[in-house]
């Protein structure tokens, strides 16, 4: 098997590793800087600077991103519900139970407890910035829930119509990080309510792309990375990445279930998208990049007799192969280093 057959075998293995690298060692050919007795190759290209990218592009959704499920906390019965494509701001009623709000508030912690006089921690903090919004103070916005704070909150179940306990039983807000935007509901006004039931689920309000991964390509979306969306009309704007999880897909009929891993893009420039509802694009992701480094063709690459690879340099009219340093593999081209190769250096090139 000739050395560029051999070498074919194995680039998957090497792209695999592409951003580490290895050095090799040069194999019987003789040492490095010994002349080639082989001709001259047949064709030759360049080492030359260039910058190097690891990109995948992959089918997007474009829409209001990922869906969030409302899970019902409170007995009773249902008695409101929004409109399915309804915008619910902070202060608000996501829905009723006995004619008694659930209210919407902002923050990244979900409601997980009863809120009390004595209770302290993270969505302490967040119901008392929540009540400052919302005009209500007298408290210091801090971890601790002290009788100020239940006073604040006193006001505000009586401008809800609640009773003026100064406790807020668990399940009565539910924390969302923005505005958001009713997509579907999974209960009826008039059915019983019950912990545990499904009411409804909503997204954020502005312009998202939702985007399904294989889990081998997870090392793409990295949380805050940047992306290019690419929209119908075939113009492009950038966007970043937020939220990552891991989903599995139920089989059926004799299939597996799948695991995905589901990428959640969120856009720098709402108005470009603002001509389309749900449309399909295309979403570029970067996983690494490597400005101004040496490159050549990955086929200039040489496997060496005693593992490893090199290139063939050409110069003065002789061959001979040098050892190198392989990086990032991209579009064709495989960054490289080592003694013997610069901006410039002809390099050997099957036919």
């Amino acid at each position: 098997m000739s050395r560029r057959a051999n070498l074919a075998a194995v680039l998957t293995i090497l792209a695999a590793g592409a951003g580490a690298g290895a050095w090799f060692g040069l194999g019987e050919r003789g040492a490095p800087g010994e002349t080639a007795k082989a001709a001259l190759p047949p064709n030759t290209a360049q080492v030359s600077r260039r910058t190097l990218k690891d990109t995948r592009t992959e089918d997007g959704q474009l829409g209001f991103g990922a869906s969030t499920t409302v899970t019902g906390r409170l007995p009773g019965t249902i008695t409101y519900l929004p409109d399915s494509g309804a915008r619910v701001e902070r202060g608000a009623a996501l829905y009723r139970v006995n004619d008694q709000p659930v209210t919407l508030l902002y923050g990244a912690t979900p409601a997980w407890r009863r809120l009390a006089t004595g209770t302290e921690g993270v969505d302490v903090r967040q119901l008392e910035e929540n009540l400052k919004a919302m005009g209500y103070t007298g408290f210091t916005v801090d971890a601790e829930y002290t009788s100020a704070t239940a006073a604040a909150v006193e006001r505000w179940q009586e401008d809800l119509g609640l009773d003026e306990t100064g406790v807020v039983e668990l399940g009565r807000v539910v924390f969302a990080p923005e505005a958001v935007r009713i997509t579907a509901l999974e209960a009826s006004a008039g059915e019983p309510a019950a912990p545990g039931q499904r009411v409804l689920t909503y997204t954020g309000t502005a312009k998202a792309v939702t985007v399904e991964l294989d889990p081998e390509d997870q090392r793409m979306a990295q949380s805050g990375a940047a992306v290019v969306v690419t929209l119908p009309d075939d113009s492009t704007v950038t966007g970043h990445i937020g939220k990552v999880t891991t989903v599995i897909r139920p089989g059926g009929q004799g299939e597996d279930a799948t695991t995905k891993v589901e990428v959640t893009v969120s856009l720098d420039d709402q108005q470009k998208a603002a001509a389309y509802a749900l449309a399909s694009v295309d979403v570029t992701f970067t996983a690494a990049e490597r400005r101004d480094v040496l490159a050549v063709p990955i086929a200039a690459l040489v496997s060496l007799p005693e593992g490893g690879y090199g290139v063939e340099v050409v110069q003065d009219g002789a061959a001979r192969y040098v050892q190198v340093r392989t990086g990032l593999f991209s579009e064709g081209w495989v960054e490289i280093s080592g003694d013997g190769v610069a901006p410039g250096t002809a390099v050997g090139m099957p036919k």
